[in-house]
């Protein structure tokens, strides 16, 4: 560990009202949500906290079978359809994973959680964004991120990683530029509304100073 590198301290609650600590991480495709994940598990589990690494969706059993249709189902999918969909296994997920794992004390590190469904569905899909949010907690009963790290980054070079790194589009990243745009718009209008929730973080700098920048604002909530 650096010197200048706080060892988190025991366990503190949760904006559930939980022992443990609920993290989110959100921003367009290609903005290395998933590097930025496993990096800060690691870090937590070499600090001898317990962490749960999940996604949405996709985070349980029914979610995989839900992640195959909301992203991989040819054809249309009504955008109504779609919010329900994601505010469904939202709902399963947070009542079989989640919350039992924050009030048994541990870290939770999520990958997309309800402000993905406010910023893709809401704004993407043009649907009423305040709408959208409360089905989310409706169904999550009222459950909120302690801190959401919104890696934000022009959707061009998130675009231009994802045709470095794969050949095959699921349905959201399939979408036009328009679409990613009011995507991202609509995540810089979230975090600035709530910034006690959000951290920013500018998602083309190096790996290690966005992971450590995440870092930082964890060892402060706990």
């Amino acid at each position: 560990m650096a010197r200048d590198e706080p060892a988190p301290p025991g366990a503190a609650a949760s904006a559930s009202g939980a022992a443990g600590l609920f993290v989110t991480l959100e921003g367009g495709d290609g903005s290395g949500k998933s590097t930025q994940q496993t990096l800060l598990c690691d870090w937590l589990v070499a600090h001898d906290r317990e962490v749960v690494a999940t996604r949405e969706p996709g985070g349980t059993e029914l979610g995989v079978e839900v992640r195959e249709i909301v992203l991989h189902r040819r054809g249309h999918v009504a955008p109504r359809a779609e919010a329900l969909l994601y505010a469904a296994d939202r709902a399963h997920h947070v009542a079989t994973l989640v919350r039992p794992a924050l009030e048994r004390g541990a870290v939770v590190v999520q990958d997309r959680y309800l402000d993905s469904s406010v910023a893709y569905q809401g704004a993407g899909r043009v649907l009423a964004p305040e709408q959208v949010r409360d089905l989310s907690l409706w169904a999550t009963e009222g459950l909120l991120p302690d801190l959401t790290v919104l890696l934000d980054l022009d959707p061009a070079v998130g675009r231009a990683r994802l045709d470095a790194a794969r050949t095959r589009y699921d349905r959201l990243e399939a979408e036009a530029a328009e679409f990613h745009a009011r995507v991202r718009e609509k995540y810089l209008e979230l975090a600035a509304a709530e910034p006690a929730r959000w951290l920013v973080v500018d998602a083309s700098r190096p790996v290690e100073a966005i992971a450590a920048a995440i870092r930082d604002r964890v060892v402060a909530l706990l």
